[in-house]
């Protein structure tokens, strides 16, 4: 560790936590050996060649290479079908078409975990003024409230009564300390769903979840889920992008949205990405079990450097986010100067707290990444108000992730001496 000044408490207690973190990282490497085998495969039954990643223009009808890399995504996944595109913009885009493709006037989403994150909400139109949400067109939108932080089943029960179009199932816990849904959790939620409404679509935004595990929720009774290529599925390679994937009869209407009815998967060039859109897959297992192992290295950490944590070292995990009770302000706005600083691109940018739309706090964040708005890259983020908890995620591999955290570690110690 001589590149980077650090104080020796902390690389003694990063010693200690290397030494507590093994049988977790056994783990950890055990389910990314598992998913990387599976991506192979599935790169191999999809007969994926060289020819893939030529370019298509225009309308981008017999695009082959588009629809091999929708196969290898929906066979990665246990999926009956997938559309994996680079106009998907972000996650929530992905999400977006996926809600509009299924729900008409009058039907009903009923979101399973609580509230979901704030860019949803704008979605669903029940934050914001803005044209065009799903409550512009008659969508109904009802939730199940936390419990303790945990899904309320009974509850669930009785507001499955009413027979909601869809029940949604936020995976990731967004700017809240709820723990992330393990594939267990989604299993459950699906049996109960399906045994009081079956006709119900159960839908999952997979964010920040794939490949944590060795199933995805598709293959545990989830009918369509979605999520983005700049986070876990786009293994920090796809520069854009997003998926859907799922059922093939609600794929099929949720790529009409995508594009436009009776055109839907067969239109749409891919230019300039389709390589790295390949390459991306095939990584994907790898950087998330890296960005894994450098979640459970913070959780050790700043445990031992007597912070609280969500999730803590040997709690089941969900999805690669770890949060991070700091306590106050200053070392809040430490943490993310030190992410900052220990990142590959733009160490020497200083993060600021600023408003953000649709925030009541100011926001901070750190993001050395190549990818702009990467979050399988080391990153962190956070709103400045109680309990001053940060939410961090990411890493290219985990060595360099391990360094972040130190120097990050590092900034709070010398601030506080």
């Amino acid at each position: 560790m001589s590149f980077f000044d650090l104080d020796s408490k902390i690389l003694e207690l990063s010693e200690k936590a290397m030494e507590e973190c093994k049988t977790q990282f056994q783990e950890i490497e055990r389910i990314q050996e598992y998913n990387q085998n599976k991506m192979l495969k599935a790169f191999q039954t999809c007969g994926v060649s060289e020819s893939h990643f030529a370019d298509s223009t225009g309308y981008g009808y017999s695009d082959r290479g588009r629809e091999v890399l929708d196969e290898v995504y929906a066979t990665a996944f246990g999926a009956e079908d997938a559309i994996v595109r680079q106009s998907f913009q972000s996650g929530t885009h992905a999400l977006t078409v996926a809600l509009f493709g299924m729900l008409r006037p009058g039907d009903t989403m009923l979101s399973v975990v609580g509230i979901p994150y704030d860019t949803i909400r704008s979605v669903i139109g029940i934050e914001g003024n803005y044209s065009g949400s799903l409550k512009d067109f008659d969508i109904h939108y009802d939730e199940v409230p936390l419990k303790d932080n945990e899904v309320d089943y009974d509850t669930l029960v009785e507001k499955l009564k009413s027979k909601p179009k869809m029940a949604y199932i936020q995976r990731s816990r967004g700017y809240s300390l709820r723990r992330a849904l393990t594939i267990a959790d989604i299993k459950k939620i699906a049996e109960i769903v399906k045994r009081e409404s079956p006709e119900t679509i159960v839908m999952v935004d997979n964010c920040y979840g794939e490949f944590v595990e060795e199933l995805e929720p598709t293959q545990v009774g989830a009918d369509i889920m979605a999520g983005s290529l700049i986070k876990n599925a786009g293994g920090g390679i796809a520069p854009t992008g997003g998926y859907i994937a799922g059922r093939k009869d609600l794929v099929e209407i949720c790529s009409y949205r995508l594009t436009t009815p009776g055109t839907g998967r067969e239109l749409g060039a891919t230019i300039s990405t389709k390589r790295e859109m390949f390459l991306g897959a095939f990584n994907s297992p790898h950087i998330t079990g890296e960005a894994m192992k450098t979640a459970v290295f913070a959780s050790t950490l700043f445990t031992l450097m007597g912070y609280g944590v969500s999730p803590t070292m040997n709690e089941k995990r969900g999805d690669i986010v770890q949060a991070i009770l700091l306590e106050n302000e200053e070392n809040l706005i430490a943490f993310c100067e030190g992410i900052q600083a220990g990142s590959p691109v733009d160490s020497y940018v200083t993060p600021v707290p600023d408003d953000l739309p649709g925030y009541d706090s100011k926001v901070i964040m750190a993001a050395g990444t190549f990818t702009l708005g990467s979050s399988i890259e080391l990153s962190a983020d956070a709103p400045l108000r109680e309990p001053f908890a940060v939410w961090m995620q990411g890493s290219f591999n985990f060595h360099c992730g391990k360094t972040g955290v130190l120097i990050a570690a590092d900034r709070i110690l010398k601030k506080n001496k």
